[in-house]
């Protein structure tokens, strides 16, 4: 197979691979900044494998990009690998990659720690105009340091050119067709490897998928509408429980919510752990850390309890650092100026704050909880140092072979009617679905989406359309 003209280099080039611990390997690609100026100014890609476990029966690679955008392949592998079913963990080198502009695949760096905490702290449900300027202001900083920082690589790091990285890794490793898991963004990413590389295709997994068709902030409305829902099946669970922090029905515990956050906008809760106040935007992404995982409802009723009750918002707190990946020593990682990087640049952003808030108000009409602070927080877009004129359109993938969409029910981030939407669109689309709540279903433990999702990577055969795990 030839490489695309120009880029043989990139696609015929050696890794030199070395071992980095627990069994892993690591090595670094090169890549051009620019595909229109493959000769121009190159950056490197960091990988990681855990090699096949039986060299006799392996196929190859198995790439993984775990989301974000802004998520980190490295380390996903590394701390996640062993968790993938013992056959593809036999035939396949597990391999990890963090997209260019994220972790250590030359980084977009824009705010320092505190910047960030104020950013995140910053009272992002404005209701009036001076907090609407004052967010604006808040935004506009943001911008304005990656643009300071980033510049000559922010026009690069969207998705469209990322996708097509990952065609030189495949050639890299020596596969000949991609095999693939993405979850959530990583849905996004490998739609759009399919629509350029149809051909390439050998098996692609798309678990809690995003759909390509959605407005910038089309896309936060529905969210905001998906973790609306997901609380709601949260507090349903809570309040058949003793001790319900929130009350004994649902309806109470939504307004017992809003009680709630309306009491920390006007005062912001304590916590034992710095100085940080726990205001409304925090408290909020602290709720909506924990419903990304099922597992976590005990913690969630746990940090609710504990800010009802004693005015403590500690373990809000600690679930919101833990979603925006901040260290206990005060620094983040680079997930969150990679994320605004990557979203700011992928599709067209409205003109001005006025504009914005028109898509914030109809978030408060479907999700009343989450949608202002789901829809202002994308603000920064605003303002961003580089736009697009190229509009959302269908991703078809023609003459893909098929790919597997997977989609949970009461998925808080990225909604079960995105997957829909994603097979429906594709060439070559399969829907698979969880009737279950959590963000993505493979890795859950669920054993018919596990064992559905493997026998699909391992042979290329999809399960039948329509297939529901329960």
């Amino acid at each position: 197979m030839s490489a695309p003209t120009g880029l043989g280099s990139f696609y015929r080039q050696q890794l030199s691979w070395k071992g980095c611990g627990g069994g892993f390997q690591c090595t670094t690609a090169k890549v051009p900044l620019d595909y229109a100026k493959p000769s121009g100014q190159k950056i490197g890609i960091a990988l990681i494998r855990l090699p096949a476990r039986d060299k006799s029966e392996r196929i190859g690679s198995l790439f993984i990009n775990p989301g974000g955008p802004g998520g980190s392949g490295v380390g996903f592998v590394r701390q996640a690998a062993e968790a993938f079913g013992s056959d593809l963990r036999k035939r396949f080198d597990i391999v990890g990659f963090d997209p260019r502009g994220v972790g250590q695949s030359d980084p977009v760096h824009c705010n320092t720690g505190p910047q960030l905490d104020a950013f995140f702290a910053a009272d992002s449900s404005p209701d009036d105009q001076k907090e609407t300027a004052a967010f604006a202001a808040d935004s506009k900083e943001f911008a304005h340091n990656c643009g300071a920082k980033g510049a000559s690589e922010l026009p690069y790091v969207g998705t469209v050119n990322a996708a097509r990285d990952i065609d030189v890794l495949r050639a890299a490793v020596g596969d000949k067709k991609l095999t693939y898991y993405g979850a959530s963004y990583g849905t996004y990413l490998g739609a759009f490897y399919a629509q350029q590389f149809p051909s390439n295709v050998r098996a692609l997994a798309l678990d809690g998928a995003v759909d390509p068709t959605t407005s910038s902030t089309g896309l936060l409305v529905e969210q905001a509408k998906g973790f609306e829902a997901a609380f709601r099946a949260f507090a349903n669970d809570c309040v058949k429980k003793p001790n319900c922090p929130l009350g004994t029905s649902t309806d109470a515990a939504m307004t017992k919510l809003a009680s709630f956050l309306a009491q920390t906008d006007k005062k912001p809760l304590s916590n034992t752990r710095d100085t940080r106040q726990v205001t409304e935007a925090l408290a909020v992404m602290g709720i909506a850390s924990a419903l990304y995982l099922k597992e976590n409802w005990p913690v969630l009723r746990q940090g609710l309890a504990q800010a009802f009750q004693k005015s403590d918002g500690t373990l809000l707190l600690t679930l919101a650092d833990q979603m925006v990946e901040r260290r206990p020593d005060g620094s983040y990682s680079n997930q969150t100026d990679a994320n605004m990087a990557v979203n700011c640049v992928d599709k067209p952003n409205p003109a001005s704050a006025k504009a914005y808030g028109q898509a914030a108000a109809e978030a408060k009409r479907v999700a009343p909880h989450f949608g202002p602070f789901v829809v202002w927080g994308g603000l920064p877009c605003v303002y961003w140092p580089v736009q697009t004129k190229t509009r959302p359109t269908p991703v078809t993938a023609k003459g893909a072979k098929p790919i597997l969409v997977i989609g949970t029910l009461r998925d808080p981030a990225t909604p079960y009617k995105w997957a829909q939407n994603l097979a429906s669109q594709l060439s070559s689309g399969v829907l698979l679905t969880l009737d279950g709540d959590g963000h993505t279903a493979y890795l859950q433990g669920n054993p018919c989406i596990t064992r559905a999702t493997d026998d699909y990577l391992l042979n290329a055969d999809p399960p039948k359309p329509g297939t529901i795990c329960r």
